[in-house]
């Protein structure tokens, strides 16, 4: 198991934040470019405008999937990026100059099977096709939730569909269920094609899902950049989880969902942007089950979760 204090070994003692400060350049205005998921538990960026201070402005990238998002983060090509722990804990592990600073959410993810189908328990899944997106934090919960049931990989027939394609895989009746990501579940459950098998929680990982990360280089030099993009962050993302009708508003608007489906999809997203001593310890829960999943070759280092700006933010 990853502790707490070696994930977050030489961030040092008392480190101390000052006041927010606007993120400028040579007095200019600045604009910082977040990489964002097109997902309902990815829906905070969406919201950075309404708390964005002057001179400051927020450029939201959206990408299709984690990995492209968390890339994207390493080659600089954005600021900021929001993706899930396992595309996190994959880069650290190979080395990346990854940063994991915030949350972003918890939950979000689901077991649908094909509405009325046999298949009702994890258990169920045995010789059925999943879909599932390798990689992904939802592989992780799934195997983790099978191995406890006492199935294994080779007991499904696992397809690689992208969450966006997962409703549809189903309806076309090319698999028989799938692991899949907020608004997918909802869509099917909505559209009366899935019924859920299981919300995936019950695991040491508890519901951990996406996280805020950033580049190394970018703490290091630009620490008062994240901090104003991290009080965006926070600004927003209390706003949306407090404002259920705002949040599933913003998602028809962005994602192109309907409404009643996003209604059944936002129970199962809690908003969230503290990473606190919970988070840290289900992060390294999550850090373990890839290394026995052979997912991962190694553990990430020393400092992939640094704590100091939001333990900054909760204080103030």
């Amino acid at each position: 198991m990853i502790r707490r204090r070696t994930l977050l070994a030489g961030l040092g003692a008392g480190f101390a934040l000052g006041p927010l400060a606007p993120a400028r350049a040579a007095g200019g205005p600045v604009t910082i470019r977040m990489g964002s998921l097109k997902l309902i538990h990815s829906i905070a960026p969406s919201f950075y405008e309404r708390f964005t201070p002057e001179g400051v402005t927020v450029e939201v990238v959206p990408f299709e999937s984690p990995t492209e998002c968390k890339n994207a983060v390493v080659t600089k090509s954005v600021d900021f990026g929001t993706f899930g722990i396992a595309a996190a804990t994959l880069g650290a592990a190979a080395g990346e100059p990854l940063v994991v600073i915030a949350s972003t959410c918890n939950r979000g993810m689901a077991v649908i099977a094909k509405k009325d189908s046999d298949i009702h328990a994890i258990k169920d899944l045995r010789g059925k096709r999943v879909a599932i997106w390798p990689g992904s934090t939802q592989e992780v919960f799934v195997l983790e939730r099978m191995r406890m049931e006492g199935l294994s990989v080779k007991d499904i027939t696992p397809v690689r569909v992208s969450f966006s394609e997962m409703h549809i895989a189903l309806a076309r009746g090319d698999v028989d269920a799938y692991v899949g990501a907020e608004p997918g579940p909802g869509v099917s459950l909505a559209s009366g094609v899935g019924q859920l098998v299981e919300y995936p929680y019950g695991t040491e990982m508890g519901a951990l899902n996406m996280v805020f990360g950033a580049h190394r280089d970018t703490l290091a030099e630009r620490p008062d950049l994240v901090r104003t993009m991290l009080e965006i962050h926070r600004k927003a993302t209390d706003f949306a989880a407090g404002d259920r009708n705002a949040m599933i508003a913003m998602a028809v608007a962005k994602l192109g969902q309907k409404r009643e489906a996003l209604e059944l999809s936002a129970p199962n997203v809690e908003l969230t942007w503290r990473l606190g001593p919970n988070e840290v310890r289900q992060a390294g829960a999550y850090a373990q089950h890839m290394l026995a999943l052979k997912q991962i070759k190694r553990l990430p280092e020393p400092g992939f979760i640094d704590t100091r700006f939001v333990d900054a933010l909760g204080r103030a």
